[in-house]
């Protein structure tokens, strides 16, 4: 016998469709494919491209739908479903581990190390990945913002005499806008490699503004105490060196990094290809310069040739008197037995250095600041200040290592005084002549 026919034919659901049911704990289900980014485990080819399948649940079936749909919504807008499903904390320490030691220096890395350890696990290690929101780092930062590091943080419990929350005063020690900058570009750094994986969709940090923090205000040192500062150094053992910081604007870690084989002092050059820091692993280690702009070559001054000369003889009579006990490490300036110099032995040096001169007191780093700025004095273009600083941009030394002051600020304004002069309270007479015709600009 032939089967009645059905009432009601059913329509074949395609490939790709949605589904929607009631499972048995009476929540709905929808399922349906979305675009999968590259790291998926299952994957199905629908029309050429490559797509897995989603689930979603809901308490009604209305909800369950409209879960889909905004997946299934921005899925045909290019836009990958996420991958990850670990936390924050576990995306962080595997970002760390595999991917930015490779890719950072290994003082920035332990400089990212210990932000992420301080500030960014307590704060949002234990938040889904796929599920991070920018209003969520908005408000991780609202609260790094407002709280003191010394309650968070425990820092009270851990000293010898509690002077904070455990005596019942805070000490509102909070974090400086530099320093939350800082955390926070470390934040967008780590989600966009996590967008290039197509492990998130996108970079929910970046879509959370940060005000422009102001930077530090110092003021470099003038041509007077300058001056003064160089006569404070002939004798010391490291006169060259601070000769050095003044003429060139060379930093610390390329000054201490400088070996003999990089002069010339019959040419009168100076090569600067590496800078020697001190790392978590290695100690004082050469590393390469920070940037390839930073690879140069300078030009040397007579004051500083003559320098470096007696700076050699003393060096030579140091390794006669240290016989079998000197190192030969090949640097410019080191210790009296040949081994190199800490960069806080240097800042020692120099803060002795600075009272002997009657000086304020300053960063060695000012040094650098000092040399760009009596340099714009002189009237040198900034793209040579670039070249002889090693900044890979213009904009660097504009906003960072040139700071006008105020006599040049006289100096212009008197300029624009003296062309906004009328020409008749110059010469007694009315200016005659005709104005001259502005050119056709096309």
């Amino acid at each position: 016998m032939k089967r009645p026919a059905a009432s009601r034919r059913t329509r074949s659901r395609t490939n790709g469709d949605r589904t929607v049911y009631q499972c048995k704990g009476g929540r709905w289900e929808a399922a349906g494919y979305v675009l999968a980014p590259g790291t998926t485990r299952r994957r199905v080819r629908v029309y050429g491209t490559t797509r897995r399948r989603v689930r979603v649940y809901g308490t009604t079936r209305k909800e369950a739908l409209a879960k889909l749909t905004e997946k299934t919504a921005a899925s045909n807008k290019g836009v990958p479903a996420p991958s990850a499903q670990g936390s924050v904390a576990a995306y962080l320490t595997s970002w760390l581990e595999t991917v930015a030691v490779h890719r950072l220096r290994e003082t920035t890395h332990t400089r990212y190390t210990a932000c992420v350890r301080l500030y960014l696990l307590p704060g949002l290690g234990r938040k889904k990945l796929a599920k991070l929101t920018a209003k969520d780092v908005r408000t991780w930062l609202n609260h790094l913002r407002t709280t003191c590091q010394c309650c968070t943080r425990g820092l009270d419990a851990r000293r010898d005499e509690a002077r904070c929350c455990a005596v019942g005063t805070c000490c509102h020690k909070r974090l400086s806008p530099l320093t939350l900058a800082y955390v926070h570009s470390v934040l967008k750094s780590a989600l966009g490699h996590a967008v290039r994986e197509e492990e998130t969709p996108r970079n929910v940090a970046r879509n959370v503004r940060m005000g422009t923090p102001r930077p530090r205000r110092f003021e470099p040192l003038t041509a007077v105490e300058a001056r003064a500062f160089l006569a404070a150094t002939h004798g010391h053992r490291l006169h060259a060196l601070f000769e050095l910081a003044l003429r060139t604007g060379l930093s610390k870690g390329e000054f201490l990094g400088l070996r003999w084989e990089d002069l010339d002092l019959a040419g009168g050059t100076a090569s600067i290809r590496r800078t020697l820091q001190r790392t978590r692993t290695g100690g004082l280690t050469a590393l390469p310069t920070k940037t390839q702009n930073s690879e140069r070559r300078i030009a040397l001054r007579t004051e500083c040739l003559r320098s470096l000369t007696q700076h050699r003889n003393r060096q030579a009579r140091e390794r006669e008197a240290a016989g079998t006990g000197w190192k030969a490490t090949g640097y410019v300036f080191t210790r009296p037995d040949g081994s190199p110099i800490e960069g806080a032995t240097l800042t020692r040096h120099f803060n002795t250095l600075l009272r002997r001169a009657a000086l304020r007191r300053i960063r060695f780093h000012d040094l650098r600041h000092s040399a760009a700025t009596l340099l714009l004095e002189q009237g040198v273009e900034l793209v040579v200040i670039k070249k002889l600083l090693g900044h890979a941009h213009i904009g660097v030394t504009a906003t960072v290592h040139a700071h006008v002051r105020l006599r040049l600020q006289r100096d212009a304004i008197d300029l624009l005084g003296n062309a906004l002069r009328n020409p008749a309270e110059i010469t007694g007479k009315p200016d005659d002549e005709p104005p001259l015709c502005a050119a056709v600009v096309r």
